[in-house]
C-alpha cells in the first residue's frame, strides 16, 4: 500500500535539513581556528582580503596592482553589497547575503522541481551537497557567482532574454556562467539569449566603467598566475618531486603555487587543453541534432568541469559552481548527467579533505597530500569525460527503429498458366 505524500510535506523536511546544515556551516565558520579546520585560513578571505578590497571598492576604483585582484568589475559590485547591511560588520553582513544567496538557489531549485515532469532531487543535491564543503562557501563569493548561472540555466525554457541577461551578469562577475548559453537550442531560442546576453554585458560594462576606475586592470593579474598545487597540473608536479624534481611551493596571485623547472610547460600544456575542450564543445554544437529541455543544463556542467579540470587553478570553491550546475541538471528527469552528480558530490567530500582539513599535506607534497590529490582530481577527469560523452551521445540522431520485415519473395520464377488453366 503506497503512501502519498503532497509536495508540501516532501518540502518540509528539505527546509528543516537546510536550516540545520546551514547552522552548522556557521558554527564551523565561528570555530574557525580549530586545528582540524586549519586553524583559521578560511575565515580570513572575507574579513581581511574582501574588506580590504571594499574600501578600495568603495572609494570608486578597482584595485590597482594587486596580484590578488583577478576578477571582472562585476565582482566590485557583489563585494560592495554588505553596505546593504549597515548594523553588521562587513564580514557578518557578507555571510548573511552569501546565506541569502543560497536560499534563493534552493528556493529556485524547488520550485522548477516541484513541476509536472520534474524533479525535486536538484533541490536535496544543492541542500546537502554544499554542506560537504563545510564552512568554505559562506566565505566565499562563488555561491552568489552560482545563483546567477542557476537562476539564468532555470529561466531559460521560458524566457530565452531573461536567461541571457542573468548569464551575462554571472560573467561578469566571474567568467564561467557565460558557459550557461552554450547548450541553447539552435534558433530563435539561441538569437534571443545571445542577443540579450551582449547586450547586457555592454550596458552593464559600461556602467561598472564608470562606476570603477582601471575596471581592466584584473587581466594583466590573471595572466601572470602560475600552477596552482591543487590543479591536474599540480598534482602531476606533486609527484614530480618525490621522483627528484626541484621545484618548491610559494604562496603568490592568491593561492600556493609551484615555482621551479617546467612549470611554465605544465601552465602551457594546461591551456593547450583548454583550447582543445573549447574545439570539443564547439564541435558538440555543431554536430548535435537532438535537444531536450536538460540538454542546455547538461552542456553548461559539461563545459565547466570541463574548463574546471583543465584549469592552472582548481581552487576549493570552484566546487560550488559545479555542484550548483548538477543541481539543476537533476531538476530534470530527461538528464545525463546522474552519474556524474554523483562523481561530483563524491569529489566535493574529498575537496574538504583537501581544504582546509589536511592541506598542510599537499603543501608539502607528502604522499598523503599526493593521493588526496590524485583521487579528487581523479574523480574530476572521470566525471568530465563522461559528462562529454553522455552529452555527446544524447545529442546524435536516434537510429531507425526497424520495421515490419518484408515477405521473402521466392527466386523461382513463376509458373506460366495456360488460358486452359492446363
Amino acid at each position: 500500500m503506497s503512501v502519498y505524500l503532497s509536495p508540501r510535506h516532501r518540502l518540509l523536511p528539505l527546509a528543516l535539513v537546510w536550516v540545520l546544515t546551514r547552522a552548522l556551516m556557521l558554527w564551523l565558520l565561528q570555530h574557525d581556528d580549530l586545528a582540524v579546520l586549519g586553524g583559521g585560513g578560511v575565515s580570513r578571505e572575507v574579513s581581511h582580503l574582501y574588506f580590504r578590497w571594499y574600501g578600495v571598492l568603495s572609494h570608486g576604483a578597482c584595485p590597482v596592482g594587486d596580484r590578488l585582484w583577478q576578477y571582472p568589475p562585476g565582482a566590485g559590485a557583489v563585494l560592495l553589497t554588505p553596505a546593504l547591511l549597515p548594523g553588521l560588520t562587513y564580514a557578518q553582513a557578507f555571510v548573511t547575503l552569501t546565506l541569502l544567496a543560497d536560499a534563493v538557489i534552493a528556493l529556485a531549485l524547488v520550485r522548477a522541481g516541484s513541476r509536472p515532469g520534474r524533479s525535486l532531487r536538484g533541490a536535496a543535491l544543492w541542500t546537502l551537497g554544499l554542506p560537504l564543503l563545510l564552512h568554505v562557501p559562506l566565505a566565499r563569493y562563488d555561491v552568489q557567482v552560482t545563483a546567477f548561472a542557476v537562476l539564468s540555466l532555470l529561466a531559460l525554457p521560458r524566457s530565452p532574454r531573461v536567461g541571457g541577461v542573468l548569464a551575462a551578469c554571472g560573467a561578469l562577475v566571474k567568467v564561467w556562467p557565460a558557459l550557461a548559453l552554450l547548450g541553447t537550442p539552435r534558433g530563435r531560442t539561441t538569437r534571443e539569449a545571445w542577443t540579450a546576453a551582449a547586450l547586457a554585458a555592454a550596458v552593464l560594462l559600461a556602467v561598472l566603467t564608470a562606476a570603477f576606475s582601471d575596471p581592466f586592470d584584473f587581466l594583466r593579474q590573471q595572466g601572470g598566475r602560475g600552477v596552482q598545487i591543487e590543479s591536474l597540473g599540480g598534482t602531476v608536479l606533486g609527484f614530480a618531486r618525490h621522483a627528484g624534481w626541484q621545484g618548491r611551493v610559494r604562496y603568490q596571485y592568491g593561492a600556493m603555487e609551484f615555482v621551479g623547472p617546467y612549470v611554465s610547460t605544465v601552465a602551457a600544456a594546461s591551456l593547450v587543453l583548454t583550447l582543445a575542450c573549447f574545439g570539443l564543445l564547439l564541435l558538440w554544437r555543431v554536430r548535435a541534432r537532438r535537444w531536450t529541455l536538460a540538454t542546455p543544463n547538461d552542456a553548461a556542467l559539461a563545459a565547466v568541469l570541463l574548463f574546471t579540470v583543465t584549469s592552472r587553478v582548481i581552487s576549493p570553491q570552484y566546487m560550488v559552481w559545479l555542484l550548483g550546475l548538477c543541481a539543476v541538471c537533476l531538476t530534470s528527469r530527461h538528464t545525463t548527467q546522474r552519474p556524474v552528480a554523483a562523481l561530483i558530490l563524491a569529489a566535493t567530500a574529498v575537496s574538504s579533505v583537501v581544504y582546509p582539513a589536511l592541506y598542510e599535506e599537499v603543501t608539502g607534497s607528502t604522499w598523503t597530500g599526493c593521493l588526496l590529490m590524485l583521487v579528487r582530481n581523479g574523480l574530476l577527469v572521470t566525471a568530465a569525460v563522461l559528462s562529454l560523452t553522455r552529452l555527446w551521445r544524447a545529442g546524435l540522431p536516434a537510429a531507425p527503429r526497424p520495421g515490419p520485415a518484408a515477405p521473402a519473395r521466392d527466386p523461382r520464377p513463376a509458373p506460366v498458366v495456360s488460358p486452359t488453366g492446363h
